[in-house]
């Protein structure tokens, strides 16, 4: 797919398991990020898009020059995409505070001893469905291969700040399995947004965000992302920030 172009950045798209994809995008732009922030972890960045999405995002809320009190960690099992990861952040505004490490959340645990403001993910996700044909890809998206949203509740339920924050965009139907999750982690859910391609589906994807702080009540967003074959206004107020052709 050689190279993503975005307004502010852009993003070499080759060796990545996981392409720049629209669950990565709406994550980056949906989750909560305050100008307090200063510590993050992208968990499986892939080609390193969401990374980059939250470092213009603080750019945004804080100017460039507080910008080297930020550090974006990001890690992934898969070498290449490491490795490409890396070469984007290099290439971005930001690589001074953007970090690519080849490491499995498994490995990453064992040497962690920063805590962070937020933590993000788009893990894998189709445990039951048929395996891709593609094996660097199957591992991408299967939690068999050895990262999972539960391993991520845990490990966010030992890092996370004390206001700190865990951002996670996974299927619909994984709903009610990852709210059990979170709380058996003392992770509560603060907001929710239900995401749709089309009013006349059903919800497709949700990203959920938890805190160590229980909430009474939860925020619930909706967002369809066309409708009518135009995307929606919703969808391009989110992300006309990153795409160029909104």
């Amino acid at each position: 797919m050689g190279i993503f172009r975005f307004k502010r950045f852009s993003v070499k798209n080759e060796s990545s398991a996981m392409k720049v994809n629209t669950d990565g995008v709406l994550l980056g732009a949906v989750m909560k990020i305050v100008p307090e922030d200063r510590f993050f972890l992208d968990v499986g960045t892939g080609t390193g898009t969401v990374a980059l999405m939250a470092a213009q995002r603080c750019e945004d809320l804080r100017g460039a020059m507080s910008l080297p009190e930020i550090c974006i960690d990001a890690i992934d099992s898969d070498s290449p995409s490491a490795a490409e990861a890396g070469e984007n952040f290099s290439a971005s505004p930001w690589g001074g505070i953007l970090h690519a490490y080849n490491k499995s959340l498994e490995e990453f645990s064992a040497d962690c001893t920063a805590e962070y403001d937020l933590i993000f993910s788009n893990p894998p996700y189709f445990d039951c469905s048929l395996q891709a044909p593609q094996l660097r890809r199957n591992a991408a998206r299967h939690t068999a291969s050895g990262l999972s949203y539960r391993e991520l509740l845990e490990f966010s339920a030992s890092r996370l700040s004390a206001s700190g924050r865990l951002a996670v965009i996974l299927p619909a139907d994984q709903e009610k399995a990852l709210l059990r999750h979170a709380r058996m982690c003392s992770l509560f859910l603060f907001r929710m947004t239900k995401i749709r391609t089309v009013p006349r589906k059903s919800d497709s994807r949700i990203i959920a965000e938890f805190s160590r702080t229980r909430c009474v009540e939860p925020s619930y967003e909706n967002l369809v992302i066309q409708n009518e074959g135009k995307y929606t206004s919703e969808y391009i107020s989110l992300t006309k920030d990153f795409y160029l052709l909104f």
